[in-house]
């Protein structure tokens, strides 16, 4: 088997252009006109004894769809071939998003609010950790009960707990639909 290349994902943006012989700029009937003439040129049934044409085909297809879908062809002028992948995996409308995040100053700010906080979860999960679950809870006000949350299974015991220390019998009837 012949050995194939693992290509890098490039953030230039014009190695589609490349392979359709055009400057980044085209237009769309260019784009168009390009395709024709290389795909008549490289057709697998013009060339049946040469593989390489068919994998030029196949790179002339692709270049070709990529350019001609709109929105494909934004990602990747602008990101390259990296924001056709991250569009794939993460879809079209993630790709800014997914850029920002993995800006270098996304990554200061989050390495800065993680130090400042003390966790990497930010702000509003440090203030829930240390106001209302630790040790800067706010005290209730005096003479005020507490809240506090009591599981289905601990009240039921402690009602039947209640009603035996009572004197009275506890009968449960289970209902089946």
């Amino acid at each position: 088997m012949a050995e194939q290349r693992q290509r890098a994902l490039s953030t230039s943006g014009e190695a589609l252009y490349e392979i359709l012989a055009l400057e980044k700029g085209a237009t769309h009937d260019e784009i168009k006109k390009s395709y024709r003439k290389l795909a008549l040129k490289y057709h697998p049934d013009k060339n049946p004894d040469n593989p390489e044409a068919a994998e030029k085909f196949k790179e002339i297809n692709n270049a070709h769809a990529t350019l001609t879908d709109v929105s494909k062809r934004n990602i990747y002028d602008k990101y390259g071939s990296l924001g056709l992948y991250v569009a794939e995996q993460f879809g079209e409308e993630n790709v800014n998003t997914y850029f920002m995040l993995s800006s270098w100053w996304a990554k200061g700010l989050f390495a800065v609010c993680g130090l400042l906080t003390g966790c990497y979860l930010c702000c509003c999960l440090c203030c829930c950790f240390n106001c209302c679950c630790g040790k800067c809870k706010p005290k209730a006000p005096e003479g005020e009960q507490q809240e506090f949350c009591v599981s289905p299974e601990d009240l039921e015991e402690q009602i039947k707990n209640d009603m035996e220390r009572a004197g009275h019998t506890i009968v449960f009837l289970l209902f089946s639909n």
